[in-house]
């Protein structure tokens, strides 16, 4: 790890995420050969983590709603997992030994996903503009404007952190901090917070 490594935080990022009785964490090697040939495994470690989780939901009807709680927080798990993994995935180096990690943490109103992968210096700062155009904009402006975008097929819409602070009132937190200068490794932390 290189002496002078530079730090970089955005939204509602944590030093430390705080202990929790329950939690989980899963990681994924960075290679590229097993990361296409596993790709579908990502959802089913999304599902597993929803099923997971949801065990500690009480099977009883939400008032005015046809869907009990433990169905809405496997649902809201599971999508917000696979989201999360799924950009970790598309935008992690293969040339470190770094793997991407996903660890869950459950409080008595609120489970915390803590996602960490490396990546290069040009993917980081692509991904800290859209976090600070994120950070500025009124998000339901920008969530049309995107939706707009993704539907003329003109770029990255980056829709899935969008849905997840759009419907499920997602939070996040980020952290981009240099591992090493010398080959231009990042990693990036990202905390999302779900309401349950």
């Amino acid at each position: 790890m290189n002496s002078t490594m530079s730090v970089q935080i955005y939204g509602e990022f944590l030093a430390a995420v705080p202990p929790s009785d329950e939690y989980l964490t899963l990681n994924f090697s960075p290679h590229n050969a097993p990361r296409k040939q596993r790709w579908k495994n990502y959802g089913l470690s999304a599902d597993f983590l929803g099923d997971y989780f949801a065990a500690f939901f009480p099977d009883a009807a939400v008032p005015d709603s046809k869907i009990n709680q433990r169905d809405t927080v496997k649902a809201a798990v599971s999508y917000v997992t696979n989201e999360l993994l799924e950009n970790a995935v598309k935008y992690t180096t293969t040339s470190g030994q770094h793997p991407i990690s996903i660890s869950l943490h459950l409080y008595s109103r609120q489970i915390i996903f803590h996602v960490t992968n490396c990546t290069d210096i040009a993917l980081a700062d692509g991904y800290q503009q859209f976090i600070q155009e994120l950070l500025a904009a009124d998000l339901d402006e920008y969530y049309l404007q995107q939706l707009e975008k993704a539907a003329a097929g003109s770029g990255q819409s980056s829709m899935g952190i969008l849905t997840m602070m759009n419907d499920y009132a997602t939070r996040f937190g980020w952290k981009f901090a240099t591992l090493d200068t010398a080959s231009n490794i990042i990693q990036v932390d990202v905390l999302a917070y779900l309401d349950v």
